[in-house]
């Protein structure tokens, strides 16, 4: 068998980082840290949890996209959600942390410095990043805890874009992009929002709980450029495979959730209850106006569009989890169900072919709830209601922003990658089924 040039450079570069982390000089936790006396095993013990939650909501996204596509691509779907634990993982580790909430690097607006990329060497290998707590980012649990919880945030975020590239994207590709989207769009998102001195968070103010922006927005938008990049499948029509699949993923996701939007909290409190209460609340919400709305349009009642509706509930009260109230939850999943319903069967959006409706759920539900979250989060200065048209008009702005970083960003990665390594099968291999041509598998 002849050895693809492509495929020795990707084993040469797993080989380099591997040699590297065995002689990478570690540094020890500096000033910035707190002593172990502060850690608060309660909110260790709910952390540990919630990242296995987290974790299990990656598997959980194969199998519910798994089983939706045909029959002759259900193992690659499934497979391109998994290998993300394990490419953005090594990512993470190596420098994508370090990129995401390291030291900020960026400019000084009125007098204050405000970062849009973390310093690729502060954590690098994880240096500093040991048992005890970072005063700021993560001040009662080890900092090592805070960087793996945020590495499941990482790492299910490529894998939510592979849904709208299903059965015709070439998998080493699809390695390429998911480290390049890693570096250049989620790195530099996650810091602007999450760092206590990122541009977006800290000039604009706002308020993502736990990533809708981050996440789902990144996600969707990428997913769009995606398709713009990749064209149409030659037969774009199918029959869900295995909806069982569906099934099974939607609930994996749903109880993984809990982990995603309580754990958000970082610690074991009241903020982290409420937030368990409006994810479970908006999801109930949403899946059953899907199910009724699909009624009145005529649609039959199906197990495929309860899944979906309950899924877009989740994505919705996702960035307003522990700033609203259950009712406003309620709220939030009616909304975002009715949209992105009427977005998944918009006639133009579907001439794009997005194989699994990525944008309309991920990308619109983001974007619907952040738009909710700039109109009812509690507290000073967090929404239209509490704090006026100024801060609403912030968040808005600051929503045109990541909407261009991240479909521009994006669709110019997908460019880069399609130079680097063609980006689409051959129509042989498409005819043939990714699950046979990619990887010699049957389901």
């Amino acid at each position: 068998m002849k050895l693809e040039k492509r495929w020795v450079s990707a084993f040469v570069i797993i080989t380099i980082v591997a040699i590297t982390g065995l002689f990478w000089p570690h540094k020890n936790a500096g000033a910035d840290f707190n002593p172990s006396s502060s850690i608060n095993f309660a909110d260790v013990a709910w952390l540990l949890t919630a990242s296995c939650l987290v974790l299990l909501m990656t598997p959980g996204l194969s199998f519910f996209y798994g089983g939706m596509v045909g029959k002759k691509n259900v193992i690659s779907t499934m497979l391109k959600s998994f290998i993300c634990l394990g490419v953005v993982s090594l990512l993470w580790v190596t420098v994508g942390f370090s990129l995401s909430f390291g030291s900020p690097i960026g400019f000084t607006i009125n007098g204050v410095y405000y970062g849009i990329i973390g310093n690729p060497l502060d954590f690098a290998f994880f240096d500093q990043v040991e048992i005890v707590p970072h005063k700021t980012l993560a001040p009662s649990i080890p900092f090592i805890l805070f960087a793996l919880f945020q590495m499941k945030f990482a790492v299910i975020t490529p894998a939510i874009i592979t849904g709208a590239l299903a059965e015709r994207i070439r998998f080493i590709s699809f390695l390429l992009f998911i480290c390049l989207f890693t570096l250049f769009i989620y790195a530099p998102l996650c810091h602007m929002i999450w760092h206590p001195h990122g541009l977006l968070g800290g000039y604009f103010g706002v308020k993502d709980f736990a990533g809708g922006t981050v996440v789902h927005m990144s996600a969707g938008f990428a997913a769009l450029a995606g398709v713009l990049v990749l064209g149409k499948r030659k037969k774009s029509e199918h029959i869900p495979t295995n909806i069982p699949f569906v099934l099974l993923g939607t609930g994996l996701l749903w109880f993984g959730w809990f982990g995603f939007n309580a754990g958000s909290a970082l610690a074991a409190n009241a903020t982290a209850a409420m937030a368990f209460a409006t994810t479970t609340i908006a999801s109930a919400a949403a899946m059953m106006t899907w199910v009724f709305f699909d009624r009145l349009n005529g649609r039959k009642v199906s197990a495929l569009g309860a899944c979906i509706g309950a899924v877009v509930g989740l994505v919705v009260i996702t960035p307003a989890a522990g700033y609203v109230t259950i009712p406003q939850s309620i709220f939030f999943g009616f909304v975002g169900a009715i949209v992105s319903n009427l977005m998944v069967n918009w006639k133009k959006l579907k001439q794009i072919d997005d194989t699994l409706d990525v944008f309309a759920c991920h990308g619109i539900g983001g974007i619907m709830g952040m738009v909710l979250t700039a109109i009812f989060a509690q507290g000073e200065n967090a929404s239209l209601l509490h704090g006026g048209w100024s801060v609403f008009g912030h968040h808005m702005l600051a929503l045109v922003l990541v909407s261009v970083f991240t479909f521009g960003g994006a669709y110019l990665l997908f460019k880069v990658t399609n130079f680097i390594i063609p980006i689409r099968v051959t129509e042989e291999s498409e005819e043939l089924g990714l699950d046979m041509s990619q990887h010699g598998e049957k389901f």
